[in-house]
């Protein structure tokens, strides 16, 4: 058996009430006037980080903003700049910890990431950044957050909705990582029992958002799925989600629960045995991931079509040439007329089927 594994180290710090160690943290690493970022849905959790921190802050930019465009970015390091801002602490979803992640990677500032959303992004070294409608990433050490906080409080008002989306966003992470080019035995078990742990209580959490032991688990679940994105490469369907989401501004979480299926079905016939282990972990998936997921995503009540979210049909084909502009690394060939296939068929909300 040969392999490569690298760790990225980060202190995480998991449990209820975990969001009162900020205060803590923040001493431990030296810092004492953080700037506190969230969307403008999410100043009330700002606000409860601020007495938290018994008002000891730099300010609070309260504009992150889906897909991290650029210029939300420079606004932000500007005003850490004119706040002489020693850290940023970034609170909520994929949007604002990608926002704190582009502020530190430009400043080198202390990152400290407290996620409200399933989204992953808090664990990996990765930044995905938007201008002039494209989307380009890009993965370097110093990206990661110093500190990621995990409270499940504070998942515990998360919209079903929004708990079953990114809940599947997480799933695509470690989807992707157990055919990834740089794949290795550890991340697989991370992959498959991050799966597991999300697959089991997103259902639960569809059904009873304030079930505790489901939102821990569906948390914990998320841990490794970031972990995953973080340390091994991805393939089409990240690829066809950056497309979508950069260029034509189709919401993140949304679009990685559409497109999951059918990436997955493209590259079936090349990956038996990550179909095989992934099978074993989706229930109901009698031997076939696919069906898994299919049967997973009819329990969540998700939407399953990229028109609902603004997509138009006469978009299909560019976003196939984009796609093909410049493709990642993946188990398959791409092949233009089954790529535009598979977007067209996301696109009406088709089931996802291997058979192109």
């Amino acid at each position: 058996m040969n392999f490569v594994y690298q760790s990225h180290p980060a202190i995480v710090i998991f449990g209820r009430g975990a969001l009162s160690k900020v205060p803590e943290e923040l001493s431990r690493l030296g810092c004492s006037k953080p700037l506190l970022l969230c969307t403008p849905e999410q100043t009330s959790q700002v606000e409860a980080l601020r007495t938290i921190l018994n008002g000891k802050i730099a300010g609070v930019f309260p504009r992150a903003t889906m897909h991290t465009p650029v210029a939300i970015t420079e606004e932000a390091v500007e005003m850490a700049k004119s706040t002489s801002s020693d850290s940023v602490v970034s609170i909520g979803g994929g949007s604002t910890i990608g926002l704190g992640k582009a502020i530190s990677f430009r400043t080198n500032l202390v990152h400290l990431a407290i996620p409200t959303t399933y989204a992953g992004s808090e664990v990996t070294p990765i930044l995905g950044e938007t201008q002039d409608g494209r989307k380009t990433t890009r993965s370097e050490p110093k990206i990661l957050p110093s500190t990621v906080i995990y409270d499940v409080d504070l998942t515990m008002t998360l919209p079903v909705g929004l708990t079953a989306t990114s809940g599947v966003n997480a799933i695509a992470h470690a989807v992707e990582a157990l055919y990834a080019q740089n794949g290795n035995p550890i991340i697989n078990l991370m992959a498959l029992e991050g799966v597991k742990s999300l697959a089991e209580s997103l259902p639960i959490l569809v059904k009873d958002p304030h079930a505790l032991e489901a939102r821990s688990r569906a948390q914990y679940g998320t841990w490794l799925c970031g972990i995953c994105l973080g340390s091994v490469g991805m393939s089409l369907h990240h690829k066809l989600c950056h497309t979508l989401g950069g260029s034509f501004n189709l919401p993140h979480a949304e679009t990685h629960t559409v497109i999951l299926p059918h990436a997955l079905a493209y590259n079936a016939p090349n990956i038996p045995e990550a179909m095989r282990s992934l099978a074993q972990v989706l229930p109901e998936s009698n031997g076939d991931a696919i069906r898994g997921l299919n049967v997973l995503l009819d329990k969540l009540g998700v939407k399953r079509d990229l028109k609902s979210f603004g997509m138009k049909e006469a978009d299909v084909q560019k976003a196939a040439e984009i796609t093909l502009s410049n493709p990642y690394w993946n188990p398959r060939a791409i092949e233009r007329d089954p790529i535009q296939e598979i977007i067209r068929r996301a696109w009406a909300g088709e089931a996802a089927r291997a058979d192109l």
